[in-house]
């Protein structure tokens, strides 16, 4: 996995903000009197003069078009070509670990059940604070340059798509009758259903088919967070060329926005952090929350450190074990699976995102929408990969989905590495509030050895 040695987080920083920097001084030096025709500006973003309004100078337009939008767009592409698979192969897996014996079906439904209620809570959480704080609507005036830069892609679709109301169809809809056609479209609720779908035929087939199978997925699974990999080496020149080319043409108001949305992410992660997870370490682990913060210090600081719950895995283990009390079987088999499927602070931070995004580009959405999301953020959370970075094509496809240019996640870009470290220490401190819950929970209970042992 990627680590912070790999692609460490101060150069994530430095690319931060020497491009917000360089952007905006170069913005303040090059905007008009006198401006260049506003077709420069649209040949430059990809979309119709009438879209787009005055820009800077022609030189600023052609280092965007050649120089910076080029890189920045080659690194979302390589997310986005590894994300489809990544999701698909990590759901079928997460499913197939809960078959086998009666122990492993009872542990692993304590243990789904404990990460749904809780990804909710922290989605939920998140989408409060968006909605409260509203930090899209410092960005509103730069909407048409906005949409200019980043639409082009998802201009089709928005002129092509049906609308769809939250009812009977939207359900019927979630049943792709061609799956890779759903994969195509990126339809993630179609590929999420399709994923449980094959995941839970796989638990029951006879031993020998199912190894060959998940073998396969296992394959997939790892060629998919190699790619991110790759693409998360190129994050540090990415990140400043992708502010870059967003404060050179629009200035500093937008980081004003940012600064907005990355305050509320932060409430929001805190807030999950310190308040819920010691509740519930409290009342489902029997544990002083003060006590498990204590022990836990370590497993947590590794997690910020490394933005990886996957990488962050064997230390978390030693940790539940030695520190918290929790049975060897226990560990073995609730945190590689929290690893996969439990992220609390990656919830959040999509349901923020998402909404942020939406408000930026000047979009409302109602109650029934917002449920889509956060059941979107949900699922999406659970069938995420924990590499550095893996949440970010997510948010892509959600927003595909409100017809919001997926590309738009380039606006979060630059400050996503920090919140990434956040959310991973939230992700993490959650997979081990889960080991205490079941650990308590199953004591007085004789596990069995047929408990599958961790990767």
């Amino acid at each position: 996995m990627a680590s912070s040695a790999s692609v460490p987080h101060t150069r994530i920083l430095i690319g931060l903000i020497a491009g917000a920097v360089v952007g905006c001084v170069v913005n303040a030096l090059t905007a008009p009197p006198p401006l260049p025709p506003a077709d420069a500006l649209a040949a430059a973003v990809g979309a119709p003069a009438a879209a787009v309004p005055p820009g800077p100078e022609p030189w600023v337009l052609w280092v965007v078009k050649n120089v910076t939008k080029p890189v920045g767009d080659v690194f979302l592409n390589l997310l986005f070509l590894a994300i489809v698979p990544l999701v698909f192969a990590s759901l079928v897996l997460g499913v197939t670990r809960l078959g086998g014996s009666a122990n492993v079906g009872r542990i692993g439904a304590k243990t789904v059940g404990y990460f749904l209620v809780t990804t909710a809570c922290a989605a939920a959480i998140g989408l409060t604070l968006v909605n409260a704080v509203r930090p899209g609507d410092y960005a509103r005036d730069q909407k048409d340059g906005l949409m200019a830069q980043f639409g082009k892609e998802a201009q089709g679709r928005i002129e092509t798509a049906k609308k769809k109301e939250f009812g009977a169809q939207w359900v019927v809809d979630i049943v792709p009758a061609n799956p890779l056609k759903a994969m195509v479209d990126k339809e993630m609720l179609a590929i999420i259903f399709t994923a449980l779908l094959v995941g839970f035929a796989v638990a029951r087939l006879d031993p020998h088919s199912a190894k060959v199978l998940t073998d396969v997925l296992e394959g997939v699974n790892r060629v998919a967070e190699q790619v991110i990999r790759w693409a998360m080496a190129l994050a540090p020149y990415a990140v400043f060329c992708l502010i870059f080319s967003t404060t050179s043409l629009f200035g500093y108001k937008l980081l004003v926005a940012l600064g907005a949305f990355v305050l509320t992410v932060l409430g929001g992660l805190g807030l999950h952090q310190f308040v819920v997870l010691p509740v519930l370490v409290k009342v489902f682990g029997g544990m002083s929350p003060l006590d498990f913060f204590r022990k836990s210090q370590g497993t947590i600081l590794t997690a910020f450190s490394t933005s990886s719950s996957s990488a962050t895995l064997p230390v978390a283990i030693r940790c539940a074990e030695d520190e918290l009390g929790v049975p060897k079987e226990v560990s073995n088999f609730v945190l590689p699976l929290s690893a996969s499927m439990n992220h609390n602070g990656t919830a959040l931070f999509e349901s923020v995102t998402v909404l942020f995004l939406i408000q930026v580009f000047g979009r409302s959405l109602g109650l029934d929408e917002q449920i889509v999301v956060l059941v979107l953020c949900i699922l999406t959370a659970t069938g995420m990969a924990g590499v550095p970075g893996g949440s970010l094509p997510l948010i892509g496809l959600i927003l595909a989905q409100f017809d919001v240019p997926a590309g738009a996640i380039a606006i979060v870009l630059g400050v996503d590495r920090l919140l990434d470290m956040c959310r991973t220490a939230v992700n993490v401190t959650a997979d081990l509030t889960t080991a205490v819950y079941v650990a308590r929970s199953e004591a007085g209970r004789a596990v069995t050895a047929d408990v599958p042992p961790a990767p």
